[in-house]
């Protein structure tokens, strides 16, 4: 799933990006010089604009004249262009994007949306499920797309996003487009934890690796997107976001800083904790898998922030393996997610 699919962001329509404005300009540079690599690995922490960076690199590449390559300052495309639209709606000729699809259930429900000539809600496409990897059939289609000339002898772009989402089978497919990449291919492959890609696609892809974004360039864009936000909630959002706008955006819309403050009261209290608030604060963090998920990262991220001003730094430290176990069994053995949120903050509180 693309990064940053909160109400009208996403990623293929966003023309806005701020904080990568050196690798904008390498990739700008790379163009004009005849020096830009076949297939790039963008990497870093999710929801900080990699694929809105691709995005914006293929709107610019299906773009732009290369016979005026002079004319170039920035990889802006005009709203208003052709490309820009055609991009924005997945419709562009030249280009292809991999992604994890809905599963059959769910993709029999956008097939009958689309064949009805009725458009999804933001609520009902919310609520629709995806498979877990990215399919190897779909992987196996770009060779079909790239055996195709592109209509004006021009570039042909593939995004992936985000290449962690496949499994072994899709991973080697992918890996054969990679070792010969047809003339004039652009490879954009997103990235959120590229050490676990296969070792042979990393040493074929040249590298771009995004930082954090600065916590005062996460709070101009949550200004931009969430004006609605006052300021103080602006600058706490900043601060727990660890560098991520997608992530800031999701805690705004998900009242993430409620959540990790009744966190921090509870873990605060130390052993003098009250029951009733635990049980009510696991309970809240367990009654969907959205909730479980905002909770269980708000405690690791509580862990991280806090190992230092632990009485105990050492054995507080020990909390993030065990906090990480348990929510890993939890997953993998279908374990209760209400005990097992009772069992990490009881056993913080002890710790803290």
């Amino acid at each position: 799933m693309s990064e940053i699919e909160t109400g009208n962001l996403i990623p293929r329509n966003n023309a806005y990006l701020l904080g990568f404005e050196a690798e904008e300009k390498f990739l700008l540079e790379a163009w004009k010089n005849n020096t830009l690599h076949n297939s790039w690995l963008i990497s870093g922490i999710e929801g900080i604009g990699k694929a809105t960076l691709a995005y914006k690199f293929a709107r610019f590449i299906l773009n732009a004249d290369e016979k005026q390559k002079e004319k170039y300052t920035s990889l802006d495309v005009p709203e208003s262009a052709v490309t820009f639209k055609l991009v924005a709606n997945n419709a562009h000729p030249d280009m292809k994007v991999i992604e994890r699809d809905y599963t059959e259930t769910d993709r029999k429900k956008v097939m009958k949306s689309i064949k009805d000539g009725e458009q999804m809600s933001n609520e009902e496409l919310k609520g629709l499920k995806k498979s877990a990897f990215i399919r190897i059939d779909d992987v196996r289609t770009i060779n079909e797309f790239l055996s195709k000339r592109s209509g004006n002898d021009g570039w042909r772009v593939v995004i992936v996003d985000a290449i962690d989402d496949m499994n072994t089978a899709s991973a080697n497919a992918i890996l054969k487009v990679l070792e010969e990449p047809p003339h004039k291919t652009l490879m954009l492959l997103v990235s959120h934890n590229p050490n676990r890609l296969l070792p042979t696609i990393r040493s074929r892809c040249a590298k771009l690796n995004l930082k954090p974004l600065p916590e005062n360039t996460v709070a101009s864009l949550l200004r931009r997107y969430r004006p609605e936000l006052d300021e103080k909630n602006v600058k706490q959002l900043a601060a727990l976001s660890s560098g991520s706008i997608g992530k800031a955006i999701g805690y705004a819309d998900n009242a993430a800083l409620a959540v990790y403050d009744r966190l921090c009261k509870i873990i605060y209290a130390k052993d003098r904790f009250a029951v009733a608030d635990v049980l009510d604060f696991c309970t809240a963090g367990s009654a969907d898998d959205d909730s479980y998920d905002l909770t269980r990262e708000l405690i690791l991220k509580f862990i991280a922030e806090n190992v230092r001003q632990a009485a105990n730094p050492e054995e507080f430290a020990k909390s993030w393996d065990e906090a990480v176990r348990i929510f890993n069994e939890t997953s993998g053995l279908n374990l209760d997610k209400k005990q097992a949120l009772m069992n990490i903050i009881v056993n913080l509180c002890k710790r803290i």
